[in-house]
């Protein structure tokens, strides 16, 4: 189920926040930034994990937090490893292994709700009426809500059903 609100996802009463980001990616734009601020543990869980596995774009890490705050980190653009290396911009291929990802975590995880912005809109150099009937298409058909929001305002809460 599917529902496209307008509002600030940081406010979000989803149980979990999926973006998109680049590995090793500096967090420092965007959604990205306020995640980062507002998650500070999880910018770092997330380099160290990047260190680690080497990921590659395609696939999804979640990372938990207390009060059980979930942000699954959808690698949707290529990133460099290397210090000061900036994300590339997003593919549709990408985005279509990591939402197959972020489906696999929704399951595994049993997530509840899911809220999700314009993805690889911003940084990521997509066009929305690309990327929006990919995320119909691989996340239309889960039984639970999934909040895409369309337009951000800043500290407004969305109207989730």
């Amino acid at each position: 189920m599917i529902h496209q609100v307008k509002g600030d996802i940081i406010l979000t009463k989803a149980q979990a926040i999926a973006h998109g980001v680049a590995p090793n990616d500096p967090m420092n734009q965007g959604l990205a930034l306020s995640l980062h601020e507002n998650y500070p543990a999880m910018h770092k869980d997330f380099h160290h994990w990047c260190h680690q596995n080497h990921p590659k774009p395609g696939e999804a890490w979640m990372w938990g937090g207390v009060d059980n705050v979930r942000i699954i980190n959808l690698l949707t653009q290529k990133g460099g490893y290397e210090h000061g290396s900036k994300p590339g911009k997003a593919t549709i291929s990408n985005i279509n292994h990591a939402l197959r990802a972020l489906v696999k975590i929704i399951k595994k995880q049993e997530i509840t709700s899911l809220a999700l912005p314009r993805l690889a809109t911003g940084v990521g150099g997509l066009e929305w009426g690309d990327v929006l009937p990919l995320i119909e298409e691989r996340l239309g058909s889960l039984e639970i809500p999934v909040y895409v929001y369309t337009e951000f305002h800043v500290g407004m809460q969305a109207k989730e059903p």
